[in-house]
C-alpha cells in the first residue's frame, strides 16, 4: 500500500501540471530529462516494470514500484494509468524522502 502522503504529493503534482502519465508520455519526458522520479504501479506488467527500471538506470532517475493502477489513476483524476513521471524536483525529493522512511514537515 502506497503511503497516503505520497499520494497527496502526486495529486499536488497533477494539479500543478508537473506530471506526465502513461508509458509513451513518461518515456518521452524521461528522454527530455524532465522527469525527476518515476512511479510504477505494482500491478503493471512485468515488461513495463522492466522497461522503466532500465530507463531509470540509463537516465539516473529514481523509481518507486508501489500502489496499484486504480489507486494511482484515481489520485491524478485519470483512468488506467500505471506509470507516472513527477516533473517537479521539490515534490520528487519529498516523495523520495517519505519513501525512504523520512518525514516532511508541514
Amino acid at each position: 500500500m502506497i503511503n497516503k502522503k505520497i499520494l497527496g504529493l502526486i495529486g499536488l503534482s497533477a494539479r500543478a501540471r508537473k506530471i506526465s502519465f502513461g508509458a509513451d508520455s513518461v518515456e518521452d519526458r524521461i528522454k527530455q530529462r524532465k522527469v525527476k522520479i518515476i512511479i510504477v504501479a505494482k500491478d503493471a506488467s512485468d515488461r513495463t516494470k522492466n522497461k522503466f527500471k532500465k530507463l531509470s538506470e540509463k537516465y539516473n532517475i529514481s523509481i518507486i514500484i508501489d500502489g496499484d493502477i486504480e489507486q494511482l489513476s484515481k489520485t491524478i483524476g485519470k483512468s488506467n494509468k500505471a506509470i507516472l513521471g513527477i516533473e517537479d524536483i521539490n515534490i520528487a525529493n519529498e516523495i523520495k524522502k517519505i519513501n525512504n522512511g523520512g518525514e516532511f514537515i508541514g
